[in-house]
């Protein structure tokens, strides 16, 4: 119970021995009113009735006029049978702040009656980019539903699965080994994931110039197109398209270990890992394990061989394999393509077990955008088919996306809000908001401060938005010092 809390108890039981001669003070309890225009705490009078010889409803009337407001207390309210109370909110906010203080890392913190151990996974970028908003979104809910399992007494393991291979990483390698003129992080004094992100950007729009010329030499109008010939006109272009062809040929090289493509393979990531790096210490991030899919893309292909002689999959004509998930008001789903190799579902069902086998935890809970909601229902639903025990124990927790005044995001094209620059702009923000109004700062504390503020705001400003809820971010909002944040 807070202090605030026993404060208001207190008053209550004074005002009870001093009006009414009784003594309640292990029987009070307060709660919280259906509606915050009610008041912050109630405290019904049932109790009281039977030694008081009266209504509570009269009990709750009678204790509003007695008891007075005073520097804590703002009124008091009879409702029925309950004694409602407001409390002045700048005492709320300093005793509540006091006590937080006073227990940082144990406030509001519970004991549970079932302990379980919880494997929270979240982040999971790719290491051809910097962090933009969305990730920060994704880190941001991964730290806050952490903390909170452990705050309600549950041990946490926090994993994270870096997508570190295939072709997207590959346009970026393309791009450098092409434009990079041996420059690096150091020589260009540029951040480690910024720097790579700039040569897949630089790919992007190379491939666009040859797909604008591809469209004017077929003389087709893409605009014009239904959704589905659409595709198919992107799918001729990529099989004709010369960047993509080297882009392929890369990732082939790469998966058959040539030694020239692992080693910038290698060069670039280790890049990336080190901006990775300054980003999650700023936002607070930290991982029991690092999974990097590089080293866990071929899992999966056994649990196929194993569900195959269960008859959980089937085998077509052509080799590929399946299941029949329309049981389940899903699709029938590919497995294992007929050459062979694996699909993303069949990645994850290997990941999912390591996890499971490498932590023991009882639950799982998967941090990932909203698009991804098929994607778990099958994975999920193929490993009770499988009949895993830990099956029961996975939940995604899906997140909506990030919208700009103009726009979606596209990393492809640059247009997105960078989480460094972001976090950068705050800080400067807030340093001059300091500099300007509280002069009793001392220059040695004001760097530290100022950030402490502004990654409050950045957290607050994308937490208040509840996990599905789709959010329009306005850059000039989120730094404002107006409003909420």
């Amino acid at each position: 119970m807070s202090k605030i809390e026993n404060y208001i108890l207190e008053k209550i039981a004074e005002t009870l021995r001093k009006e009414f001669e009784v003594s309640f003070s292990n029987e009070l309890k307060l709660d919280e009113p259906p509606d915050k225009n009610l008041g912050d705490f109630a405290c019904a009078c049932f109790p009281l009735a039977k030694e008081l010889k009266n209504a509570p409803q009269k009990i709750a009337q009678q204790l509003a006029e007695a008891m007075k407001p005073d520097e804590i207390i703002e009124k008091i309210v009879a409702a029925g049978p309950y004694l409602n109370i407001f409390v002045k909110k700048e005492a709320l906010t300093r005793m509540t702040c006091t006590e937080i203080l006073s227990a940082p890392d144990t406030f509001g913190n519970s004991e549970p009656e079932d302990q379980q151990k919880i494997l929270v996974e979240y982040s999971a970028p790719n290491t051809n980019k910097p962090q933009h908003l969305g990730h920060a979104r994704n880190n941001l809910l991964g730290i806050a539903v952490s903390n909170l399992l452990e705050a309600a007494g549950h041990k946490v393991v926090r994993v994270n699965l870096v997508n570190d291979r295939g072709v997207h990483i590959c346009k970026s390698m393309l791009a450098y080994k092409k434009f990079g003129n041996s420059k690096t992080p150091q020589t260009e004094n540029c951040k480690g994931d910024h720097f790579v992100g700039q040569f897949y950007v630089l790919y992007e729009k190379e491939q666009q110039k040859e797909w604008k010329e591809w469209l004017e030499e077929k003389n087709i109008n893409f605009e014009k197109l239904d959704e589905n010939d659409q595709r198919k006109i992107n799918a001729e272009f990529l099989d004709q398209s010369k960047w993509y062809a080297q882009v392929k040929e890369m990732l082939q090289k790469w998966e058959a270990g040539d030694k020239e493509v692992v080693e910038l393979w290698r060069t670039m990531n280790g890049w990336v890992y080190q901006g990775f790096d300054e980003t999650y210490a700023r936002l607070g991030c930290r991982f029991d394990k690092v999974y990097h899919e590089s080293e866990t893309y071929k899992l999966g292909r056994n649990i196929v061989d194993e569900g195959l002689a269960k008859g959980v999959f089937f085998k077509k004509e052509d080799g590929s394999v399946w299941i029949d998930l329309t049981d389940q008001k899903l699709d029938k789903k590919l497995m294992l393509r007929s050459d062979g190799t694996s699909v993303y579902i069949t990645q994850d069902l290997g990941t999912t077990k390591m996890k499971f086998d490498d932590f023991g935890v009882d639950h799982a809970i998967w941090i990932v955008g909203d698009e991804q909601i098929y994607h778990f229902k099958v994975l999920f639903a193929v490993m009770k088919k499988l009949g895993y025990a830990f099956a029961d124990g996975c939940y995604h927790l899906a997140y909506g996306m990030i919208d700009l005044p103009e726009g979606k995001m596209k990393s492809r094209e640059g247009t997105v809000v960078d989480a460094d620059n972001l976090m950068d702009d705050l800080y400067e923000m807030e340093k001059g908001e300091i500099e300007q109004r509280h002069f009793d700062v001392p220059a040695s504390e004001l760097a530290r401060t100022a950030e402490i503020l502004a990654m409050g705001a950045l957290k607050f400003f994308v937490l208040k938005f509840g996990p599905h809820t789709r959010m329009l971010f306005d850059p000039k909002e989120s730094i404002s010092f107006d409003g909420f944040t």
